[in-house]
């Protein structure tokens, strides 16, 4: 058999020698030759389902990444991971395995890569859990990896008026309100998503390729190109590619997951104004690497971050434009000139970000309509702001990029559920001034702590985003606009405060002290507290049940933890 090449310590204890002959039989039926073995083994994950359009294309990609890989002296062969699909699950019971599913995909990739001793591997995603998952698997495993995306879709059109997913969600919600017609609707169903490729707008997943980065983990400007563009399959390759210098120098992710690299991420994230998603997959990604970063950490970043890009849903462009204008290394390069994140941290270019983003070709347009100087924000402090107060004493998050409102209170409407709350809605028993109070629905309590878009998109569409303000100890959509407070923690199944609430309480929340509290007597609460019956749990078996007795709460990014 032919040496062992730096870079494939793991494969070649696995394939090389005699007494591993029965390991090699399986790769020569499949197509591998002796001078094979001795090279780097390289995987490739792909996260691929034909069901909705955000994965559809992935297996695709797969080809130009193993070319790069063979041009980097590396063997590549793939495998698959799962995709849950949250459009089409949202306001359902199949939403409840969205967060689930990250786990599930980083599980399926340590199992893949260790079982079958691969030294690296580059993991390709797209919708929203598949890329934490897959970044949460390459910090676990530690080997040395590369994340890209798959890329976005376009947006449609109707006249010149732009359209996302975004839009078919609120549309129901006015069409239930009177304010569309069912064939308005439809119109705005059939054009919105024209394309393969993830949710056009600075949904989870373009906030989680933006964040790949800002992080160091994937390669400048490959998060904002398109799924339906040819640079796609430029980047597969120069991603594969990539590996090979990474194998060779054995660099591997947590030598680039430092906690300055987790800061500059957050920093991306509050200026960008993206998902609060960003907030629960950043806290999981931080528990995989090994590194302390809390929502401390998180609320100090936004209280000096400057919101700059506009982008939906707070704003009015899609990646597709961020894209034309310089994407991720744009904001990075601004940031990082104004001082505000770390450019002496690792990237899997092998460089520091600072000589990545000197090197790397901007093009020459304006671009300030889309992505601001820091010295000239949208609002001077970051797009997501954490909570605390005596209705969330262990933190909860609010997208303040998506509303104008600063301080709310209103009389509380309590619901042990979504669909009873988006009843409500549909039904127009919500009035001004209410604040719906979705609780049982954290990742223990649904299980699997499910987003509300449903019910969010119905109170926008209907006119009341900016009226009616929503608390819940589930989550939301990227796409989510509104009042909205979500991963109120601890959770109501948890025994949280929030399982105390009651029909016209008095609820406060103020993005700009930090606040969310429930205005009732601490000697009222105690007499609530001590009536208080546990609800028993809502999945007795199966995947949800395994999930619910091992994660953690939301304020440490709602992952699972082995019982002890």
């Amino acid at each position: 058999m032919s040496g062992t090449r730096k870079g494939a310590a793991y494969s070649s204890e696995r394939y090389a020698g005699i007494l591993n002959a029965p390991h090699r039989a399986f790769l020569w039926s499949i197509g591998l030759d002796p001078s094979d073995i001795g090279k780097p083994l390289a995987g490739v994950v792909v996260a691929w389902s034909e069901s909705g359009p955000c994965n559809f294309h992935t297996l695709n990609l797969v080809g130009y990444v193993k070319q790069g890989l063979r041009d980097a002296g590396c063997v590549g062969l793939a495998m698959p991971t799962i995709v849950v699909n949250d459009n089409i699950s949202m306001g359902t019971a199949g939403m409840r395995y969205s967060l689930v599913s990250r786990e599930v995909i980083a599980d399926s990739v340590e199992a893949q890569i260790v079982a079958h001793a691969y030294d690296g591997f580059v993991a390709i995603g797209g919708c929203d859990k598949t890329q934490p998952g897959l970044m949460m698997a390459m910090a676990r495993i530690n080997r040395p990896s590369i994340y890209m995306y798959g890329g976005s879709a376009e947006p449609g059109f109707i006249g010149e008026k732009k359209f996302t997913i975004e839009d078919v969600h609120e549309y129901v919600g006015a069409y239930l309100k009177g304010k569309a017609s069912e064939q308005e609707l439809l119109q705005v169903e059939m054009v919105a998503h024209p394309t393969y490729g993830a949710c056009a707008g600075l949904f989870t997943a373009n906030t989680m390729a933006l964040l790949s980065e800002a992080l160091g983990l994937a390669l400048l400007g490959s998060s904002s190109p398109t799924a339906t563009s040819s640079r796609r399959a430029i980047f597969s390759y120069e991603t594969g590619k990539a590996l090979g210098p990474l194998l060779e120098n054995d660099i591997k992710p947590r030598d680039i997951l430092k906690y300055e690299a987790f800061r500059n991420a957050a920093t991306v994230l509050m200026a960008s104004g993206g998902s609060t998603n960003g907030i629960l997959h950043l806290l999981a990604l931080a528990h995989e690497a090994g590194v302390k970063f809390t929502l401390d950490d998180l609320d100090e970043i936004s209280r000096k971050t400057p919101y700059i890009l506009n982008m939906r849903p707070a704003g009015e462009y899609v990646m597709l434009d961020l894209d034309r204008v310089g994407g991720a290394p744009l904001l990075l390069r601004l940031l990082l000139e104004a001082g505000l994140i770390d450019g002496d941290v690792l990237t899997v270019s092998g460089k520091s970000l600072a000589q990545s983003l000197k090197e790397y070709r901007l093009p020459d347009v304006p671009h300030d309509h889309i992505v601001r100087h820091p010295s000239n924000p949208i609002k001077k402090t970051g797009g997501i702001r954490i909570l605390r107060g005596s209705l969330a004493p262990d933190g909860a998050v609010v997208k303040t990029a998506a509303t104008g409102v600063t301080r709310f209170e209103g009389s509380a409407r309590v619901f042990d559920d979504e669909e009873p709350a988006f009843e409500a809605v549909r039904r127009g028993d919500v009035d001004e001034g209410n604040v719906l109070v979705i609780r049982y629905v954290g990742p223990k309590g649904a299980p699997g702590m499910p987003e509300m878009l449903r019910v969010t998109a119905a109170l926008s569409g209907a006119g009341l985003g900016e009226t009616v303000a929503m608390v819940t100890d589930g989550r939301f959509s990227g796409a989510t606009r509104g009042i909205m407070v979500g991963h109120v923690a601890p959770e109501a199944v948890a025994g949280g405060p929030i399982a105390l609430v009651e029909d016209g309480d008095r609820v406060l929340i103020d993005t700009e002290a930090g606040r969310l509290d429930l205005l009732v007597a601490e000697s009222e609460l105690e007499r609530r507290r001590s009536a208080l019956k546990p609800k028993p749990p809502k999945a007795a078996s199966g995947l949800l049940a395994k999930y619910a007795s091992l994660v953690s709460s939301a304020s440490m990014g709602a992952v699972t933890l082995p019982r002890t």
